[in-house]
């Protein structure tokens, strides 16, 4: 009689699914619903060869048998999405690659790395670059790719540290060093930025700001070479000798790009690679592949890279080139090309927001 009085206010199908639910409760199995649920065990099936030969790539190991299943069924759920997704004319395409065996709230849980400080906000709108008549603009040059000039060392990789706002702009000092002196491309040392900046805005692996460890950069006379001072993955204690010892290159400060202008963007990457802050927390990102990446994405920067340069073809369209720090084997040998010429002032994913370069 109750069950009848209430498919009077119920539609069917709503019906359903509380008599469900009413009976997957009682038999104590009904599971936590989130965008994060993984099914029980052995869930993996024959995805599980697939898994295996995807650990071995990527020198994957878990610590138990039950979380290698959970792994496999997290890793079975990313490739049925990126096949579907591939199977589609999408202009950018996805791939199973060292992030697959996460969920994205996993992902976003270690990979978000920008800190935030209102004394960044108001920095963000002083010292900002004024268009100069005498550079070419986007119009004037094309594209531009400053790895075809040897100013960009190899893609690194900061892997479980939130440290890409020192990777971001040790790439910038690397290129402005070559492009401004005509020096030898040397790699500079993310570690000394984790591990010595960490007053005001900056906390090593915590996150931190390109322009915060421009200002260190500054006021220590420069950075010292990677060999010297080389990436652990972890913030320890700052060695002062190595610091103060051999610093390789040193800047008079930094300049910001004058936001919500993709224009002031590219006139800026003409002239040299420039870091920038990007939304890099969705889904697809994650999971990028290759092609040009269009979103879907928001504006709440939450990682550092470093446009090196910005092209158009005729299949692809125009696109910034954008150099990560998430290894190699991350999109196009660890670069995304992100769509360029939005209808959007902030450009595609936030890019024309918070854009800085060092001064040499």
């Amino acid at each position: 009689m109750a069950v009848a009085k209430l498919a009077e206010r119920v539609p069917l199908l709503l019906l359903l699914i509380i008599i469900q639910t009413w009976a997957i409760a009682l038999l104590g199995v009904l599971p936590i619903i989130s965008a994060s649920y993984i099914p029980p065990l052995r869930c993996c099936g024959e995805m599980r060869g697939r898994h295996m030969q995807w650990m071995q790539t990527h020198n994957k190991t878990y610590k138990d048998p039950t979380e290698h299943e959970h792994r496999c069924c997290v890793y079975q759920t990313n490739v049925n999405f990126i096949e579907r997704f591939n199977s589609h004319a999408f202009s950018f395409n996805l791939t199973d690659n060292c992030f697959a065996d996460l969920t994205n709230e996993e992902f976003l849980q270690t990979h978000r790395c920008l800190g935030t400080s209102l004394d960044e906000t108001k920095k963000a709108q002083q010292n900002q670059m004024k268009k100069n008549p005498n550079c070419p603009n986007i119009s004037d040059k094309p594209s531009v790719d400053w790895r075809d000039h040897g100013a960009i060392t190899p893609v690194k990789d900061q892997q479980q540290c939130g440290s890409c706002w020192a990777f971001s702009a040790v790439a910038s000092i690397e290129a402005a060093n070559k492009i401004k002196n005509n020096a030898t491309l040397v790699s500079l040392s993310e570690q000394e930025l984790v591990d010595c900046d960490i007053s005001g805005s900056s906390s090593g692996c915590s996150g931190g700001f390109m322009t915060q460890a421009f200002d260190f950069v500054q006021q220590n006379n420069g950075l010292t070479g990677d060999a010297n001072y080389p990436y652990t993955g972890v913030q320890g204690q700052c060695n002062k000798t190595k610091v103060l010892t051999n610093p390789l290159v040193a800047i008079k400060g930094y300049m910001n790009v004058t936001s919500n202008s993709e224009d002031n963007l590219a006139d800026a990457v003409t002239g040299q690679p420039v870091s920038v802050a990007i939304d890099a927390g969705g889904y697809l990102f994650q999971l990028y592949s290759q092609g040009v990446y269009d979103g879907p994405c928001g504006t709440t920067l939450n990682h550092g890279v470093t446009v090196v340069g910005f092209g158009t073809n005729t299949n692809d369209g125009d696109y910034w080139i954008v150099k990560n720090s998430w290894g190699a084997h991350w999109g196009e040998g660890g670069y995304i090309r992100m769509r360029r010429g939005v209808p959007q002032s902030e450009g595609l994913c936030g890019i024309t927001l918070k854009a800085s370069y060092p001064l040499l």
